[in-house]
């Protein structure tokens, strides 16, 4: 059977024998949001465990709105417009509203760029500011959480009277869910706080996983170190494969947070009753896979249900390489990714962006990888711990050769908006 699998801007082809074909796992369909505008509106006006933005914005001077980077494909387009309304109709200047860019650890996003994820016209009639994580003079210390993780916080979005946050709510690889309290941490964090949020005492913890919250310690930090930071009002949407609005939740950080991971689990989760020899995965195409750093995160779907000593092909654009110079030359450096893992808990070896190569040799201590790429020159991709491909037919051709006739292969074509798990029925 032929599979498209995202891929950047479009799809690749992968044929797999239906004999060996167990499963193909995507996300339920579901009908998008007709009118989008108006879905959020009625969010805001009818919140989740909160009052309204018209009245929680009264007899406020300033406003920070914060975004999401590049990296993910939240509408801001469509969710700004009536925040941004919301806000001056209640007596916010237009000049004292800052739109801030969650950028995390991530390079800031300036020019066409920007307008991309905003619209020519919020970009040239508010002022839009980037969160640099490894500037000190623009952080604020907060103290430290109750497990001792210091807290230093964007500049900012604590001098603002009013803090709003939005995003994107989708499966993630090691805070269960995306969206809500992460547009704080990681998204206006330190780097010296994400020293802590990404070292191996959380990143290494079994429940620092996909679809997991309760007990989940980096979403139990995430989410105190945004009540520190302080939220006033969250909105967040859920969507489909193409990009359209399935959902919005808006109110209360933590409750509207809550509740929008609880309905992105019931369209996204797909089950299979038993692990399988190999799996085909995508990064979900653009922006998703524009690195090799964010296409790590399709490993970790596939991860959740191949076997232990199994396979998995991952296919990715990378039309912006490899990611980062740090994580670039560390993944250069490192010739050995148990003894990698095992000097992270030493903090002198800290390293930026040292956390995506940690969640690689989880990945590698299960599986094979194998990776097909035409954004990273051949010579390149040995370098990766993979197994590079000249295309990803030949990946197929290894399953078959290496676990013989009967190996069974599942595919993923949407990567990380598909919350694959195991379940045998059994309880």
């Amino acid at each position: 059977m032929q599979i498209d699998m995202r891929y950047g801007h479009s799809t690749v082809s992968i044929d797999i024998p239906d004999k060996n074909l167990a499963a193909i796992l995507e996300t339920r369909e579901c009908t998008p949001i007709a009118d989008e505008g108006k879905a959020v509106r009625d969010a805001i006006m009818q919140p989740i465990a909160s009052q309204p933005l018209s009245e929680i914005s009264k007899g406020r001077d300033s406003a920070c709105i914060v975004i999401s980077d590049i990296t993910r494909p939240v509408p801001n387009q469509v969710i700004l417009p009536p925040i941004l309304d919301t806000l001056e109709k209640n007596g916010i200047p237009r000049d004292k509203i800052t739109i801030l860019i969650a950028t995390g650890i991530h390079r800031p996003n300036e020019g066409d760029e920007l307008e991309e994820m905003v619209g020519r016209s919020i970009k040239d009639t508010y002022r839009i500011v980037n969160h640099f994580s490894q500037k000190p003079e623009t952080h604020t210390y907060l103290g430290k959480t109750h497990k001792g993780t210091p807290v230093y916080i964007d500049k900012t979005y604590l001098a603002a009277d009013l803090k709003i946050v939005t995003g994107l709510i989708e499966p993630h690889l090691m805070a269960g869910y995306s969206g809500g309290r992460k547009a704080i941490c990681p998204g206006l964090a330190s780097v010296e706080t994400m020293k802590v949020m990404h070292g191996p005492e959380l990143m290494e913890h079994p429940n620092s996983a996909v679809g997991i919250l309760d007990g989940n310690p980096f979403h139990e930090e995430a989410t105190e170190i945004a009540l520190m930071a302080g939220v006033d009002f969250s909105l967040n949407v859920a969507i489909d494969k193409c990009r359209k609005i399935i959902g919005v939740f808006a109110g209360d950080v933590v409750e509207s947070h809550l509740s929008g991971a609880k309905y992105v689990e019931a369209q996204a989760k797909v089950t299979i009753p038993e692990p399988v020899d190999a799996v085909v995965v995508s990064s979900a195409g653009y922006p998703l896979d524009s690195t090799f750093y964010q296409a790590i995160k399709g490993l970790l779907t596939a991860f959740e249900i191949v076997k232990q000593g199994g396979s998995i092909l991952l296919v990715a654009a990378c039309s912006e390489g490899i990611g980062s110079k740090p994580f670039t030359d560390l993944l250069f450096k490192t010739d050995d990714l148990t003894a990698f893992v095992n000097g992270l808990y030493n903090p002198a070896n800290f390293v930026i962006d040292q956390w995506q190569l940690e969640e690689l040799a989880k990945v590698a201590r299960k599986a094979d990888i194998y990776f097909y790429t035409d954004g990273i020159p051949y010579q390149y991709r040995s370098k990766l711990f993979v197994h590079p491909l000249n295309n990803p037919q030949e990946g197929i051709e290894e399953f078959l050769t290496r676990y013989g006739k009967d190996v069974k292969i599942a595919a993923i074509p949407e990567g990380p908006y598909v919350l694959a798990k195991v379940d045998s029925g059994k309880r």
